[in-house]
């Protein structure tokens, strides 16, 4: 199975949507340079260079020089994917639209700022593993209350409850629709750990929701 079977066109993630981190922040926000909390929610996709799949190796990053980096982190998100053409829906109708759920992970450079989109950190090669499949809609009764770990070597690092969201899956898939049309294969990646989990060189990470499945990867470089 290769990403292309399991995304379609743009994978879009979801910042800041842990209400504890944001809770976290609420004083950072009020200083220069955001002046005040964000009022929508904030994205940064994962563009294809960075579309992986269960079990594949992740790249360790490099810096401007071909130089290893000191650090990675890793989160792990429900992957929402669209089953249809979605624009301007309302969050009665959202889950509608929904063709099926999966996991999305998301390997990256240590977040340093939420003001601007961090290119630089997100856009990896092979970063965002997807997988391992693809769950119809109907099977998850309510997405809201599922549960993401994230373990590494076995060791559970990360838990993040989705009813801890800012926003429901259904709000922004809703939003989102009114910003950019939707269709069907695309993933919305709905909310992370605000705390992201530190890894190392040839580390097993793997990223589970009970009812969609586990997602294992491993660091390379080691």
């Amino acid at each position: 199975m290769t990403a292309n079977t399991l995304v379609n066109s743009k994978l879009v993630c979801v910042a800041l949507n842990d209400k504890a981190q944001l809770a976290a922040l609420d004083g950072t926000f009020n200083d220069a340079p955001y002046k005040k909390p964000p009022t929508q929610p904030v994205l940064y996709y994962k563009p294809r260079n960075t579309w992986s799949v269960d079990g594949a190796e992740v790249e360790w990053a490099k810096d401007f020089d071909g130089n290893d980096v000191a650090e990675m982190v890793v989160g792990a998100s429900l992957g929402v994917v669209i089953g249809k053409e979605t624009c301007r829906v309302s969050a009665e109708d959202a889950l509608s639209y929904v063709g099926g759920y999966t996991i999305v992970g998301d390997f990256s450079l240590p977040e340093q700022s939420y003001y601007r989109p961090d290119i630089k950190g997100k856009c990896l090669d092979t970063s965002a593993p997807v997988g391992p499949e693809i769950v119809a809609a109907d099977k998850i009764a309510n997405p809201d209350a599922l549960t993401v770990t994230v373990s590494v070597n076995g060791e559970q690092k990360s838990v993040f409850e989705l009813a801890n969201m800012e926003r429901s899956v259904a709000e922004l898939i809703s939003i989102i629709s009114r910003i950019m049309t939707l269709q069907a294969g695309e993933i919305i990646a709905v909310g992370f750990a605000g705390d992201r989990v530190a890894v190392a060189k040839g580390d097993k990470v793997v990223a589970s929701i009970e009812g969609v499945g586990t997602l294992n990867n491993t660091l390379g470089g080691a």
